[in-house]
């Protein structure tokens, strides 16, 4: 039966000159931009050639093909072969000059999967009596091709030759292409048109105006349409509606609907998600509870309204009840719950969804198959994770970032590496999975090598990817890279926000340049309590004591209210220069004027700061009145002040005890074996070697690294491996001449091995440290600073040196142990000798 586009046959309008050439894509304006050529190709004319002629010819006598046999032939057509011998059956019967066999076959061919649109477009060229119904085909074959712009250079070869035959149909079509596309210009044009055509009382008209100007974020202009449509409909409702949802206006929204003359459910689902989507999660349950018929959509609506704003169990009980109502799911409610169940680690409940999901057939979705992936990873079942990946049908790029980060979320990298090496395409979620999972995994020199491996790539980064990579080079010290990454980040329009400014801040502050993270934090307009937590934590790490109260006060003056971490930043500034007054003040102001409970590492930095400055037994008294178990941290500090005032009656009653309670820990054998040693007592050192053999405890070696040249080296103590071992061979011998002239004594009493001055000379000068400082000081160029990180505290000896070293060669030299900075600058070091 024909529809109403198809009674228009009846009265088919003179053909217009045809064959326009296929227009190119570009963005045109519907009455300035240039006309088309009306030619046809040659390969269009070598095609068609035999249609063409057969068109000219008169019908033949005697038809193969009638009106009745094609729908029977058509309903059989499955290939592009069996349509090529309807068509030339049809050219040679005449039937094709049939105006309505020639809209059937126009009609077939853009319905048609196997059929290309291009192919559409050249039978259309060639029917030479065609109407409004065969040009909207062709219109709307362009729109659904993806090919919109196609579809207005039709529409503007219809103005040009003077077609009569547009119609109400016409302009949803076009309108529809712009929408698609957000083709706002073109779009105000085709409204323009739609004005001057008369067609603006249309209703379907008008509802595809709304829909367009709401897309393209014009929900002012949609109103203007659909105040001044005639007799607006329900879906003029639902449609305008729908673009107060799109833009978030609450408010005008909740207006909108309580004006609607009927509520469709369309209409309260739409409701409910903006709702859900702006936090006012008691309004949106509320229409919920009052909406009458509920379908899956307003069920999996509130879901994920829950769901979005993290309350996770909430969306789980939903889901119950919902089950419980037997109402149908669909996917999208399963991928909702399924967020909550890898939020919650919730694995049970997990697989029980998943066998829903196999018994309701909905596991070859994509969308379901990445959300259970995740699930299955967040859970710690990356295995699931990865038989899922294995075995699923349809795999998107979703897909692949999913396991990736799976593995590297289990720790395993390798196998994430290798998923990503044989990626089909990556994108740059791609890239950030595998990079902030090196970063997360401590792996920071990968980290830098794959970021310089996706610039090559020419792969542009986004937020997650800086910040992991700027942490790298803080983990590094590679200034130098650290630099690049910054000006990078100007350069390129990034906009540095709190998180990223805030690592940026502390990179600069690990590196050791003060005055460069100073710079950022004093440039960012957006400081967030971190930011202020990163400067003072950064300015006492680097013996810049007092600026760091200093920020601290300044951060209160401007309203931001100290958290924990600040307050671990302030008393560790204290305890760097053993300021034991105000570090007891700052910890009682935590408790009386913020509230806030002293966690183990507020007690760690009192005990710490207590013990440095000698209060052994207040410092031991605390421990034990503290209100938790001290951890390990807690329990070092205090055998090290042990070890610094050679306090050996607390140290080794304490170090007796720690070894026992967790003979695994290097660090306390260690320290007590130090004491022991600087005593003299050789005889408890061997003992506690002798202990550490047995439990198969190894010490932690000392290691150094330094950036030179962009590249990151490292030296282990005692290190004979570094390819330029020659040339720091040689400078380690005039440094000792240097220093030795300069007065220097090997502090031999730091060597914890019985054997004679020279050799613990000799051992002393094969520190971690000191092989860096000798690299440095022929692979960097003066002015620039030589700067290292330890993974160790700094020795007594090392120290001595550094400061000599930085007179003897007039060089700045920034170590960061795994407590603090020594900025050793002209024999002196910044932190006055207190460590």
């Amino acid at each position: 039966m024909r529809n109403q586009e198809e009674s228009a046959i009846s009265n088919p309008v003179k053909a217009l000159p045809r064959n326009p050439q296929h227009p190119p894509h570009h963005s045109v304006s519907l009455l300035l931009a240039p006309t088309r050529n009306n030619c046809m190709n040659s390969a269009k004319l070598s095609a068609f050639s035999a249609i063409k002629t057969s068109f000219n010819q008169k019908s033949s006598a005697r038809r193969m093909i009638t009106y009745s046999g094609l729908d029977t032939l058509f309903f059989q057509c499955k290939n592009l072969k069996l349509f090529n011998q309807i068509l030339c059956q049809m050219i040679c019967t005449g039937l094709v000059k049939d105006t309505y066999a020639a809209s059937k076959v126009l009609k077939f061919s853009t319905d048609s999967p196997f059929i290309q649109v291009d192919y559409s477009h050249k039978i259309f060229t060639s029917i030479d009596n065609s109407n409004g119904f065969i040009w909207n085909t062709m219109l709307r074959a362009f729109v659904q091709g993806n090919r919109a712009h196609d579809s207005i250079f039709l529409y503007k070869s219809m103005l040009k030759n003077h077609f009569l035959c547009i119609d109400n149909y016409t302009y949803p079509i076009l309108i529809q292409g712009c929408s698609l596309h957000l083709f706002e210009f073109e779009g105000k044009e085709v409204h323009n048109h739609v004005v001057k055509m008369g067609f603006s009382g249309d209703v379907y008209v008008a509802n595809n105006l709304i829909n367009m100007y709401s897309l393209c974020g014009h929900v002012g202009d949609a109103r203007k349409v659909f105040d001044e449509s005639s007799v607006p409909d329900l879906v003029s409702w639902n449609s305008m509606l729908a673009g107060y949802v799109l833009e978030g206006s609450v408010e005008e929204a909740k207006l909108f609907y309580s004006r609607m003359p009927k509520r469709s459910i369309i209409a309260s689902n739409s409701m409910i998600v903006l709702l859900g989507r702006s936090g006012r999660l008691s309004e949106a349950h509320k229409l919920f509870d009052e909406t009458e018929e509920k379908d899956v959509v307003s069920w999996t609506a509130l879901i994920s309204c829950y769901e979005q704003n993290l309350m996770y169990g909430v969306a789980l009980d939903l889901f119950l009840t919902m089950r419980k109502k037997g109402i149908r799911i669909d996917e999208v409610v399963v991928v909702s719950v399924l967020s909550a169940c890898s939020n919650l680690l919730s694995f049970r409940v997990g697989k029980l969804v998943h066998s829903l999901v196999v018994k309701t057939g909905f596991e070859s979705y994509v969308n379901l198959q990445n959300a259970l992936i995740h699930m299955y990873s967040r859970c710690g079942d990356v295995w699931s994770a990865q038989k899922l990946f294995k075995t699923g049908s349809f795999l998107d790029i979703i897909s692949w970032n999913s396991m990736i980060s799976a593995y590297m979320k289990c720790g395993l990298v390798e196998n994430a590496r290798e998923l990503f090496d044989k990626m089909p395409e990556k994108d740059v979620v791609s890239w950030s999975s595998m990079i902030s999972g090196y970063a997360q995994l401590d792996n920071f020199s990968k980290t830098l090598a794959l970021f310089h491996e996706m610039q090559h790539q020419g792969v542009k980064p986004d937020d997650t990817i800086l910040v992991s990579v700027v942490s790298a080079c803080a983990q590094l010290a590679a200034l130098d890279q650290g630099k690049w990454l910054d000006a990078y980040i100007r350069k390129n329009g990034y906009t540095v926000n709190i998180i990223l400014g805030t690592t940026l801040i502390n990179m600069y502050m690990k590196c050791g340049s003060v005055e460069s993270a100073m710079e950022v934090f004093n440039g960012m307009e957006l400081k967030g309590v971190s930011s202020w937590n990163a400067l003072i934590l950064g300015l006492a790490m680097n013996g810049h004591v007092e600026r760091s109260l200093n920020m601290f006060e300044e951060m209160k003056k401007f309203g931001n209210v100290p958290n924990e971490i600040t307050f671990v930043a302030v008393l560790g500034a204290c305890r760097h220069m053993g300021l034991v007054e105000k570090g007891r003040k700052y910890f009682d102001s935590m408790i009386k004027e913020y509230n806030i409970e002293p966690n183990i590492k507020h007690y760690g930095c009192l005990v710490d700061l207590l013990g440095r400055s000698g209060l052994l037994k207040e410092a031991e008294e605390l421990i034990y009145t503290m209100p938790m178990a001290p951890d390990v941290a807690t329990w070092g500090a205090l055998l090290g002040a042990c070890k610094k005032h050679g306090n050996k009656e607390i140290g080794e009653r304490i170090g007796r005890k720690l070894i026992e309670y967790q003979p695994e820990h290097d660090g306390f054998h260690v320290l007590l074996s130090n004491i022991y040693a600087s005593k003299g007592n050789w005889e408890n050192v061997v003992e506690i070697r002798g202990i550490m053999t047995k439990q198969g405890v190894v010490k932690t070696p000392g290691c150094s690294i330094i950036e030179a040249d962009g590249v990151v080296h490292e030296f282990l103590a005692g290190d004979r491996s570094h390819p330029q071992m020659k040339e720091i061979e040689g400078m380690l011998e005039e440094m000792v001449g240097r220093l030795k002239r300069l007065g220097y004594a090997p502090g031999t009493s730091e060597v914890l091995l019985d054997i004679d001055e020279e050799e613990k000379e000799t051992n002393l000068f094969r520190h971690s440290e000191k092989l860096a400082i000798a690299f440095g000081l022929f692979a960097t160029s003066a002015p620039a600073p030589i700067r290292i990180i330890k993974n160790l505290r700094i020795c007594s000896d090392c120290h001595v040196a550094g400061k000599l070293v930085s007179e003897a060669f007039d060089r700045e030299i920034v170590i960061r142990d795994r407590h603090r900075f020594h900025h050793f600058r002209n024999g002196t070091c910044s932190c006055n000798d207190y460590w």
